[in-house]
């Protein structure tokens, strides 16, 4: 934590999807850690509340940015606000995203484009508007991904189409942001404490929607801890819990395993379906 700390001091920092989950405890711990943030997610009442917690913790006061990473010129708007007010920006976090899910059957071609604008096109927004700030001060691209880009399962297709997306996009560019002196991370966190499975497949949140946190799950404080640790060092890539480390072996070492539980799964219809209305 101290060389977490010590990294972000001072750093400027822009966080999309802000206002829930992951992206809301990275603007509690970068807050806590010194950095100058800049919130951006569609909620601006709940980033306004995040920033004035952080505020009144000590931290720097966040520049809060409405915005929706699916609309063109909302992210060089949040990129230019960060600029006006800190002067730079170090470190941007493409976190924005949700998840489709549903059998192929009873999803249509829009349910696809739907998820790809955001957790696809989001991120190459973010990165675009991002970059030339970033190459300035040489700092980091961070891409938030999932091991459902590794290991796909039924009922995920557009999720993990999706991430699968991300992670072939992260591989791609990485190398060629060394050349500049950006180091890009790509983070493929497993089963995370947020509000993924109250979310639906137009991207409402249903509040009052049970989710309770499996005993194999990670909390969104240690998740964050882990994140922040592997852009500190600056790895290509860190698979986050337990669960989504042995997945992704699985994968790539006795994948038939993985193949053989995904037909058992698909035969007995045991996958999330999509949020019902609260």
């Amino acid at each position: 934590m101290k060389e977490t700390e010590t990294y972000f001091r001072d750093k400027t920092v822009l966080i999309t999807g802000a206002s829930s989950g992951i992206g809301e405890e990275l603007a509690r711990q970068l807050g806590s850690a010194g950095a100058k943030l800049t919130l951006a997610a569609r909620r601006r009442d709940l980033l306004e509340r995040l920033a004035q917690e952080i505020a009144d913790s000590g931290g720097t006061g966040p520049v809060v940015v409405e915005c929706d990473v699916t609309r063109d010129g909302h992210l060089e708007r949040a990129v230019s606000e960060t600029v006006r007010e800190w002067g730079k920006l170090d470190v941007a976090i493409a976190n924005a995203g949700f998840g489709v899910v549903g059998p192929l059957k009873k999803l249509t071609v829009e349910d696809y484009r739907r998820q790809l604008e955001t957790n696809c096109f989001g991120v190459l927004r973010t990165i675009y508007a991002a970059l030339p700030e970033i190459e300035k001060t040489k700092g980091n691209m961070v891409i938030i991904g999932s091991v459902a880009g590794w290991v796909a399962s039924p009922g995920l297709s557009p999720y993990s189409m999706s991430k699968f997306a991300l992670r072939g996009l992260a591989n791609s560019i990485t190398p060629e942001l060394r050349l500049s002196g950006v180091k890009a991370t790509l983070i493929s966190p497993g089963f995370v404490a947020s509000e993924f499975r109250r979310v639906d497949n137009q991207g409402r949140l249903h509040a009052a929607a049970e989710d309770p946190i499996p005993p194999w799950g990670m909390s969104t404080e240690r998740a964050v801890r882990q994140i922040l640790h592997a852009v500190v060092r600056g790895k290509r890539e860190e698979i986050i819990t337990g669960h989504g480390k042995i997945l992704v072996a699985l994968e790539r070492f006795t994948p038939w395993v993985l193949r053989a539980a995904a037909r058992r799964i698909a035969a007995k219809g045991r996958y999330r379906r999509e949020a019902k209305a609260d």
